[in-house]
């Protein structure tokens, strides 16, 4: 075994470093310590989300997130940690289900336009509008013309948030062909996990190259110097975590 340093000793011997040790039977070192440094940096970086969170609250700012990606790269569980302690009453997930009758003949965007900010208030996008611009497309839930009216109007709508001061950043977590299938296969033999595997997850795999596709035009033509893309690679889930996290820090201008 490799000798530890003073720094990887004082991990370890810290109340969350003895957790992990005394958690796991099989005690691998290596694994305890990459697990213990990345739980002491979220909560570190937790602890900045509350500070960034006041300043919102304080100053009426408007903040949207939005989080896209494969099916199981992992969006859901960046939220929770994005929101594990920031106050419950000044922010909301957004995670909406197929539209109903009504929804699609009305302005593609407006079901979204309702669940937008106000004044103090953070809002989390699991998946968004841009399910329009891959996952409609790749299995036929729309039909050509309202997927080129939808990245006619995107840019613009987009930009009309900006200007009426609304913060928007936009993540996409990126994973291998071969990632999701694994994680497929630990949802499907997981009995706590197995609701969260849809049909259209099921066909993900085989749809693959076609998601591709439309992901590579998505990004070519929403890619904007106003509102770019965050492509966060998801295949470790708490790098992408972190990774996530110091992205909002950085672009939202808060002051403690």
């Amino acid at each position: 075994m490799e000798k530890l340093s003073l720094n990887a000793l004082k991990i370890l011997n810290s109340k969350v470093g003895l957790k992990n040790l005394l958690e796991n039977k099989d005690i691998d070192l290596k694994k305890v310590l990459n697990r213990t440094r990345y739980e002491m940096e979220l909560s570190r970086l937790q602890v900045k989300l509350v500070e960034l969170q006041t300043w919102v609250i304080e100053n009426d700012q408007k903040v949207v997130v939005i989080f896209e990606g494969r099916d199981a790269a992992g969006k859901g569980g960046a939220i929770r940690r994005i929101t594990q302690h920031i106050n419950p009453r000044h922010f909301k997930i957004v995670a909406l289900d197929k539209p109903s009758q009504d929804e699609e003949q009305q302005w593609f965007f407006q079901r979204y336009v309702s669940h937008l900010p106000k004044p103090g208030q953070m809002v989390f996008f699991d998946r968004s509008w841009y399910n329009r611009a891959i996952v409609e497309p790749v299995n036929g839930f729309c039909t050509d013309s309202e997927y080129s009216i939808f990245m006619g109007q995107v840019n613009d709508f987009e930009k009309m948030l900006i200007e009426s001061d609304i913060y928007l950043i936009k993540f996409y977590f990126s994973i291998s062909k071969e990632e999701q299938a694994r994680r497929f296969e630990d949802i499907e033999n997981s009995p706590l996990k197995r609701w969260k595997l849809t049909e259209v997850d099921k066909k993900a795999q085989e749809l693959w190259d076609d998601y591709t596709q439309y992901k590579d035009a998505m990004f070519e033509s929403t890619n904007t110097e106003l509102a770019p893309w965050a492509i966060l690679e998801a295949n470790r889930k708490t790098k992408a975590r972190i990774a996530a996290i110091n992205h909002i820090l950085r672009t939202i201008p808060y002051k403690k």
